[in-house]
């Protein structure tokens, strides 16, 4: 049975219609890709159909393929990724941690040159302290050695001086005495002693005694004892009382004649 032309033409139109709705697609889709931003407007496809006979519809058909879609645009260079607060606090922490670190450090290294400063401070007073006390010690001995020069010059002069006054006391006492001073002085006080003598009915004539006489500067008798004396116990005692009696015996003319200890020589003429 023959088949008629109008029943050939239906499947051809079809073949077209879904072969231009394929197309479209794909065309739709790559420009949709390239113009992500701007709406889709609304398009129609236009499906042209084009009579074909037989032949061109009983020949073979080769479909050409879709055409490689284009290989996406690579991803725009944004940056690094925003900190999450978690970060962001973390920073701080760690800043914060790190300036107090510093901080710390560097009171540490003020403590240390405060110390060091004290240290020096401290070593250069005590070494000012030691100077001045070996000063001390130096102008000390220094003085002592310059005072000993002069107490030993003092003395030296003093003993000089000392002698030389001896000396001429001793020169002075021997010109007194042998000017007879010293004797004139002796019959003064031996003198003196008789007139203050009471004789006692034992006594003799011819009474002969020494008399050793004690007395302190001013004539004031201290001490009297009777020596050799040819007199009896009563004429002892009336002598030493005859010398009592008469202090404060008479001066010396001289007073480099005086004498502490006296030896007079009690001899009555009466």
């Amino acid at each position: 049975m023959a088949q008629r032309k109008s029943d050939r033409w239906i499947p051809m139109t079809q073949s077209l219609l879904l072969h231009g709705a394929v197309a479209g697609a794909l065309i739709y889709g790559w420009w949709a890709y390239k113009h992500p931003d701007q709406p889709p407007a609304a398009q129609t496809l236009g499906i042209e159909a084009e009579a074909l006979d037989s032949k061109a519809f009983n020949a073979p058909k080769h479909e050409q393929p879709p055409e490689p879609q284009p290989p996406p645009p690579p991803p725009e260079d944004a940056g690094p990724p925003s900190p999450t607060p978690e970060e962001i606090a973390e920073r701080k922490a760690q800043e914060q941690q790190a300036q107090e670190k510093r901080k710390v450090e560097e009171q540490h290294a003020a403590e240390e040159k405060a110390r060091e400063a004290a240290e020096r401070k401290k070593q250069d007073e005590a070494q000012a302290k030691r100077q001045a006390e070996e000063k001390r010690l130096a102008d000390l001995k220094h003085k002592a050695e310059e005072q000993k020069k002069r107490d030993e010059a003092r003395q030296r002069a003093q003993r000089e001086d000392d002698l030389r006054q001896s000396l001429q006391e001793e020169e002075h006492v021997m010109a007194a005495r042998s000017s007879g001073a010293l004797a004139s002085w002796t019959a003064q006080i031996t003198a003196r002693i008789q007139r203050a003598w009471l004789k006692p009915p034992t006594a003799r004539p011819g009474i002969d005694c020494m008399v050793h006489v004690t007395q302190i500067p001013g004539g004031e008798v201290t001490d009297v004892r009777v020596g050799t004396c040819n007199g009896d116990q009563s004429v002892r005692e009336s002598i030493e009382a005859a010398v009592y009696r008469a202090s404060p015996l008479p001066p010396p003319p001289d007073p480099a004649l005086f004498e502490r200890n006296l030896d007079i020589h009690f001899n009555p003429k009466d």
